[in-house]
């Protein structure tokens, strides 16, 4: 890759850091839990960028894990925790189900409709999870999972943490293979 590439992938990302980053180092739990959610749900916004049918791409065979999975994977993995277990509503997965749970990934086409539906699935369940961790009384407030048994939102909040840590890790990898595009 030449310099002048090089130098292009770089500002990609120039001035999002910051954007992703400006909240306070210092606060209460429930604000720094969300600030640091908030900064991950955008960095995964970011890797996907510019992106249309490219989000589709698939890592490496057999891989299914692309972008556009990612986004279907984390509006099902936002409703399963907050609205499902923690709300207790009975809301399905929208991407995956009993019978086909790779869907999530399986079914992340290069259609515009699928991209489009994955982000406003996505922007949702952000928007609701978001609206609930809010109005929640306190950190310590409990739903019950059948995988964890009963897990407090403080938990919940942690562990939507490390999931997007970990996707956005793959998402770093996906953009790069994509067009080269790195940044943090």
């Amino acid at each position: 890759m030449s310099n002048s590439g090089r130098a292009r992938k770089a500002e990609f990302f120039a001035g999002d850091h910051e954007r992703r980053f400006r909240y306070p180092a210092t606060g209460d739990e429930r604000s720094m839990l969300l600030n640091v959610l908030s900064s991950h749900r955008a960095t995964l916004e970011l890797k996907c960028t510019g992106l249309n049918a490219e989000l589709a791409r698939r890592s490496v065979e057999p891989s299914t894990l692309s972008l556009l999975g990612l986004i279907r994977h984390l509006a099902d993995v936002e409703r399963r925790w907050f609205r499902q277990v923690m709300a207790g509503h009975d809301a399905p997965a929208r991407f995956s189900s009993d019978q086909n749970p790779d869907e999530d990934f399986d079914g992340a086409v290069a259609d515009p409709a699928v991209i489009t539906a994955a982000w406003q699935a996505w922007r949702e369940e952000v928007a609701f999870a978001d609206s609930y961790v809010t109005a929640a009384a306190d950190l310590d407030i409990t739903g019950k999972d059948a995988w964890r048994g009963t897990v407090s939102l403080r938990w919940v909040l942690i562990h939507m943490i490390e999931e997007y840590a970990r996707h956005n890790g793959h998402a770093d990898l996906l953009r790069e293979r994509i067009d080269g595009a790195t940044g943090v």
